[in-house]
């Protein structure tokens, strides 16, 4: 651990923890960002932003009252868009007074495990992961409990998370689609991993509670429908944030939302904790325009039949080359696995013909690699061929 008087023992914890990644996205910082590379790194923007969002923002940036840009929590607009859509999609009556309005879903995953959480209680998630999960548990003091998805398949590994629990778990972090792996989890899975919490809970006799990071629901192919962990578990807290389906990380909005079938005690003491949980972490409510500009905005997207054919013709690029890969269900994100023993070589091999892409040890599964597919056209292009090469090159001894 690094020594250093000027900062807190768990800063310097979670420095030393997430090195390797904060080492990476410097790297490819200086590297990428601004040159003319196929950069799949990350989900950000290779084109232009949607018209109907920048629309949105021109028409409600105009000032309608003195206190327009005045503090502002949750707008009631805001939360009447977001009760519909849910009714809509998750098919359940959600309650205006249990929406509560956040800066994005990282924001609304750290007020919703503070909620809950207490320090030394255990959160599980499932690996691979996205890379923050862990970071944002230990930075309030609970214990991040890894459990690795079946390799086969990607789905949850029912078993692995029974044996996981323990006396002091009080949450379980599920992400569907995944992100990196992009499975949907099927409702069955999601309902024996509900009969699994509830006699669990029973047996602690202290509540576990499931946070449902759905960031990609609107993300999906081949027609496939959305299941939210709250159709088969009571006790979920669900996270939402339009920045993935408006592709628009920078400008974050998004919820978390207790749904009708949570017990209206529990409802109560968590609207309240909730509530102060986005006041001490930082004012953790999305900016007022955006909140404004919601009801706009709410059915709004980027074109997915398009995103899924980038991943037809990737996915079929990669397996023709020789690739290993899982075909995703959602997200932005394929998961091929590294043709080389050398993984950091390959990294390096495809940098220097200007390909990047996010190692697999940044969410703890070295030996693969992230694809965005939020990579343009013209990036698309580029890459494949390199792929390709890389695969038919000898790798290096």
């Amino acid at each position: 651990m690094r020594e250093n008087a000027s900062i807190s023992r768990l800063s310097a914890e979670l420095l030393d923890e997430h090195a390797d990644l904060l080492k990476f996205f410097d790297r490819y910082e200086r590297s990428a960002i601004g040159h003319a590379v196929a950069d799949f790194v990350a989900g950000n923007p290779h084109e232009m932003p949607l018209p109907k969002f920048v629309d949105a923002l021109r028409k409600w940036l105009e000032p309608r009252s003195k206190d327009h840009f005045a503090y502002k929590m949750s707008d009631p607009d805001a939360v009447r868009t977001v009760v519909a859509s849910l009714g809509d999609r998750v098919r359940m009556p959600f309650e205006p007074e249990d929406i509560a309005m956040t800066n994005g879903a990282f924001s609304g995953l750290t007020i919703t495990l503070r909620a809950i959480c207490d320090p030394r209680d255990d959160v599980i998630y499932l690996s691979p992961p996205w890379f923050f999960y862990r970071g944002i548990i230990r930075s309030l003091g609970a214990t991040p409990v890894r459990v690795a998805v079946d390799p086969s398949t990607w789905d949850i590994d029912l078993a692995a998370v029974e044996r996981a629990i323990t006396p002091r778990t009080r949450a379980i972090l599920v992400n569907s689609p995944n992100n990196p792996t992009g499975r949907l989890y099927p409702r069955a899975t999601l309902d024996r991993l509900a009969g699994l919490l509830e006699e669990r809970s029973r047996g602690n006799g202290r509540r576990i509670y499931l946070v449902s990071d759905e960031a990609y629901s609107r993300i999906l192919f081949d027609g496939h429908r959305y299941e939210s962990p709250a159709l088969s578990y009571p006790h979920t807290l669900v996270v939402y944030t339009y920045g993935k389906q408006l592709l628009t990380p920078g400008e974050r909005i998004g919820y978390v939302a207790l749904p009708p079938t949570m017990p209206a005690g529990d409802r109560a003491a968590l609207r309240g904790a909730l509530l102060m949980a986005q006041l001490v972490t930082g004012w953790a409510w999305p900016n007022a325009v955006l909140q404004y500009a919601l009801g706009d905005l709410e059915n709004v997207s980027i074109d997915i039949p398009r995103l899924q054919r980038k991943r037809d013709r990737v996915v079929n690029a990669l397996k023709d080359a020789g690739y290993r890969l899982h075909v995703p269900e959602g997200t932005f994100y394929l998961l091929p696995h590294v043709p080389w023993k050398d993984h950091d070589a390959f990294y390096d091999h495809l940098n220097a013909r200007g390909v990047f892409v996010l190692p697999g040890s940044t969410v703890e599964l070295p030996g693969t690699f992230r694809i965005s597919l939020t990579a343009n056209d013209a990036m698309i292009d580029k890459a494949l061929p390199v792929f390709a090469a890389a695969v038919r090159e000898p790798a290096p001894a």
